[in-house]
């Protein structure tokens, strides 16, 4: 019997009616049904997301039972308050910050064992990590700049980087130095501080653990360079005894050449193996240089080239760059008193922070030398594109910096003049185009803005500009004339410096409004502001001394000479006039859009400036009689007289 007829029979004996729901074409309808209802039953079981248990992220190291031991042995930064500890070191709190985030005065790291790399907070410049992952073994970080508090501050900071490598596998820290003469305080503070280093990433005491350097967590290799490039250990060590030794025993280099980035592309090319043989070690570049480097422009690209290939982050605790300048004037006290003791300031490449620089130099009419000292908010072009690019770090330390922007006490020995600072949150958004020669190059070959600034920053360092006369004294008509003329030839020469230096900014105004980027866009319109103004002045400094020769007469009959006074009014042409608007326009534009940066701060003083001038008058003979009565009336004593010394010598030829 069919199952059908099964059913039926079924049916008719439960109810006792001859005819089922299954006569005629029913069960054909009911099979068709099931068979349906079980195709989409399957279906939605097939599309049911997967659910299966989330594991906990390992990660295996090499050597897993000997890692395992030592990231049980890792311990964070003691969070005591000793003098020598991160922001309270060297300097004290008020010290370097360049284009970076605020670090905090207490450690951010916890007492607890570390034990995965997530546990360390890296406080890096999220804007910033834009340098490509070359692995999944090496993530690229790429910042332009982290600020320390001194040597010791940064050594502080670079420890956090060795633990978060030393949690993903062995490591080697090639340290780098600087064998200039100013760099013998850093050299003395990475030494004290390295028992601090081994004692916080709980390799200090595992030597007995395992057998050989081959198999120890960290290693370390001491690399010296100046003139020449010198490695001070015959072969990585894990005995910090030997790399303070290392350390100590380099002596200073009097040449003041540092072939920086040849040292770096000589231990990329050192230590290649250990990367590409197993078993592989991680391997971290860290230079200590107050310069840019004397092979910078013949040796970057091999270097970034070459710890790229690797992957090999570079790390650099140096100095900020000077705002849109190669060289700023360093403070120089012989450290032996036998010597003359008198502060020297010697001039020192420390910049640009951009390839070439992207500002005018211009000279105030009333000075401002201060606005000649400002921080760039970066490291200098080169090693912060090494770091960049690598992944690695550019960590700015400089010991005068206030909290308000302004430079606080005397300069210190060996450090540079810098008298203001900015914001490190707002100038992330100036940063410079890390980016190669013929990057840089077709860069501006795109925009004429781009190129007549840089070009006319280029022109303009040639020479400084020089100051007007601006007194007249006027015995007789024939002197006064000859004084005027004498004027007019002196300012004749500054004329034709500035309307070169116009005529380069004009070619490139039609492309101003194709320009994007802030730093470009205050850039353009800053250097046309001041250019426009010192053109201006000088233009109109000319018609006032050829109004002059037209005879002028004194309002008050004691004046005897005439005086060129600042002024905001234009008397001598609408040209000059309109001229002059159109420089505050630029400058205003700068100070509105861009304020906080270096580019606001001279819009401001430019705008302070008079952009005119006006005929005034004094008597010099007056002058002259109150100065002489003053005098006689207060004789210096005879005591005061003393025997002068005999002068200590001075040191010739010093190279910093």
């Amino acid at each position: 019997m069919s199952t059908v007829d099964s059913l039926k029979h079924q049916w008719q004996e439960w109810t006792g009616d001859e005819e089922s729901p299954l006569e005629g074409d029913t069960p054909a309808w009911i099979v068709s049904f099931l068979i349906h209802f079980g195709i989409l039953i399957a279906l939605a079981i097939l599309a049911q997301p997967h659910r299966s248990v989330v594991q906990p992220l390992t990660v295996t190291p090499l050597d897993t039972q000997e890692v395992e031991h030592i990231t049980e042995n890792l311990t964070n930064f003691e969070n005591d308050a000793s003098l020598e500890v991160g922001a309270a070191s060297l300097s004290g709190s008020e010290s370097a910050m360049a284009m970076a985030e605020n670090l905090a005065e207490e450690s951010k790291i916890s007492d607890e064992v570390l034990q995965t790399s997530a546990d360390i907070q890296v406080p890096m410049l999220a804007s910033f990590s834009t340098a490509p992952l070359v692995s999944e073994d090496l993530i690229i970080k790429g910042s332009a700049g982290v600020g320390a508090t001194g040597a010791a501050g940064a050594v502080d900071r670079l420890t956090e980087e060795i633990a978060e490598s030393l949690d993903e596998r062995r490591t080697l820290v090639v340290w780098v130095l600087d064998q200039s003469l100013s760099m013998q305080p850093q050299r003395k503070a990475i030494v004290d501080r390295l028992d601090r280093i081994y004692k916080e990433l709980g390799v200090a005491d595992l030597r007995d653990s395992y057998s050989g350097a081959a198999n120890a967590p960290l290693l370390a290799s001491v690399v010296a360079f100046g003139k020449n490039v010198t490695f001070r250990t015959p072969e990585p060590s894990d005995d910090v005894e030997e790399i303070k030794r290392a350390i100590n025993g380099i002596e200073n280099d009097p040449s003041g050449v540092e072939m920086t980035f040849t040292a770096v592309g000589m231990v990329a090319k050192k230590f290649q193996n250990f990367r590409t043989q197993a078993p592989r070690r991680n391997v971290m570049i860290i230079v200590f240089s107050d310069e840019v480097g004397d092979d910078a422009e013949q040796q970057l690209d091999n270097s970034l080239s070459m710890c790229r290939r690797y992957e090999m982050p570079v790390y650099v605790v140096g100095i900020p760059a000077p705002f849109a300048r190669r060289e700023i004037e360093v403070k120089y006290v012989d450290p032996d008193p036998q010597f003359d003791q008198t502060a020297r300031w010697i001039p020192v490449r420390q910049g640009p922070e951009s390839l070439h620089p992207e500002g005018v130099q211009l000279a105030f009419s009333r000075g401002n030398d201060d606005l000649y000292h400002l921080d760039s908010g970066f490291g200098p072009f080169a090693l912060t594109r090494l770091c960049y690019e690598t992944g690695g770090i550019y960590f700015t330390i400089y010991p005068n910096r206030g909290t308000a922007g302004r430079r606080y006490g005397e300069v210190a020995n060996m450090s540079a003049r810098l008298d203001h600072f900015f914001d490190p949150t707002i100038m992330r958004t100036y940063q410079p185009d890390y980016i190669s020669v013929k990057e840089y190059e077709q860069k501006l070959a795109h925009n004429k803005a781009r190129s007549s600034l840089v070009k006319a920053a280029t022109q303009s360092q040639i020479q400084p500009m020089e100051s007007p006369r601006l007194e007249f004294p006027k015995a007789d008509e024939a002197s006064f004339k000859r004084n005027l003329d004498e004027a007019q030839q002196v300012s004749a020469k500054l004329g034709p410096k500035v309307d070169l230096l116009y005529q380069m900014l004009k070619e490139g105004e039609k492309d101003r409004a194709k320009l994007i980027e802030p730093r470009w866009q205050a850039g353009y319109d800053l250097a046309m502001g001041r250019v426009l103004a010192v053109k201006v002045r000088t233009e109109a400094y000319n018609a006032m001394l050829a109004k002059a020769k037209g005879g002028l007469k004194f309002q008050h009959p004691d004046s005897d000479t005439f005086v060129l006074e600042p002024a905001d009014e234009i008397s001598v042409g609408s040209t000059i006039d309109k001229m002059a608007k159109q420089a505050r326009e630029y400058l205003t534009r700068v100070q509105k859009q861009h304020a906080g940066t270096p580019w606001a701060l001279l819009a401001e003083r430019e705008l302070k400036e008079p952009i005119g001038w006006k005929w005034g008058e004094k008597s010099l003979k007056l002058e002259r009689e109150r100065m002489a009565a003053g005098a006689g009336n207060n004789p210096p004593p005879k005591d005061a007289i003393k025997k002068l010394e005999k002068p200590k010598p001075k040191r010739e030829d010093v190279k910093l």
